[in-house]
């Protein structure tokens, strides 16, 4: 594993790459960084260039700010990266707010997309009038204006199936702790507000995959990947376990990101020849 830290427009962004090869860009989801994907990146890099980061403000990259951040800006961050780091082309994956970033990314920036996985992106504005799920984003903002990072972290992780079941690396624990106000503050607004631009994905020139894990029928931010896929007319598959499957189980869920990488890839032929895979 190689580590560093890309400028860009007002950031340094943390970065890890590992293997060669394709290039697949993932990025992690709300108060994460790139310790969430340090087991499967390890896994998925006899076949695939892993690039991993820190997402602006987050952990051990600069560029915090107390103002709302457009997601157009964590889109920018992104393209960057693979512009200096994957020669401008990518299959991205996303988990969570990852996912809603990997959405916005392929509708602004599609030269630089060789496919995207956008799993559990928690798009709760796409799900029907009267869902319960559509107001809770709000609720977590009041409860950070009335009682502050640990309140609305304490929220939303109560709603997290399988949360709790396992542990986390201590010093990604660390480093996510330290990201709940910036995630609140500042990122929030953005997730919030986010709606899948609908026509620019249904005419991306590159494959679109959604998706969501078997432990998580039902919930809130996995349902909207099932309506996404609908409007969108692109296909939803079946991750295996809960939201954070990738730490609680990397081994398992690296196995998953290898077949459906390889399988868009191949629509341009742009694979490995022969995997030397690592023994688990």
């Amino acid at each position: 594993m190689r580590s560093g830290v890309f400028e860009v427009d007002g950031a340094g962004l943390y970065y890890e790459v590992r293997g060669s090869g394709p290039a697949l860009l993932m990025i992690s989801g709300a108060g994460g960084d790139a310790g969430y994907y340090s087991g499967i990146a390890e896994t998925l890099s006899d076949a695939f260039m892993v690039i991993s980061y820190d997402r602006r403000g987050n952990s051990r990259s600069s560029g915090r700010s107390q103002r709302p951040m457009e997601l157009d800006v964590q889109a920018a961050d992104a393209r960057a990266l693979v512009d200096g780091l994957a020669g401008g082309r990518a299959l991205v994956f996303g988990n969570s707010g990852g996912a809603i970033i990997g959405l916005t990314l392929a509708a602004l920036h599609p030269e630089v997309m060789a496919g995207l996985v956008a799993h559990e992106p928690p798009a709760v504005n796409v799900l029907p009038d009267g869902d319960p799920g559509r107001g809770f984003f709000a609720e977590l903002a009041a409860l950070y204006e009335q009682g502050g990072a640990p309140a609305a972290g304490r929220r939303f992780a109560e709603t997290i199936r399988g949360e709790g079941a396992y542990r986390w690396p201590a010093d990604l624990w660390k480093r996510f702790l330290g990201n709940q106000d910036h995630l609140f503050g500042t990122e929030w607004p953005g997730f919030t507000a986010f709606r899948p631009d609908e026509t620019a994905l249904k005419s991306a020139p590159f494959p679109v995959v959604l998706g969501a894990g078997a432990e998580d029928r039902g919930t809130y931010y996995a349902r909207p990947s099932i309506e996404i896929a609908r409007r969108i007319g692109v296909p939803w598959v079946e991750f295996p376990g809960i939201h954070m499957e990738f730490l609680r189980n990397p081994a398992q869920f690296a196995a998953a990101v290898r077949v459906l990488a390889t399988q868009m890839y191949s629509r341009t032929g742009d694979v490995p020849y022969l995997w030397q895979g690592t023994a688990q």
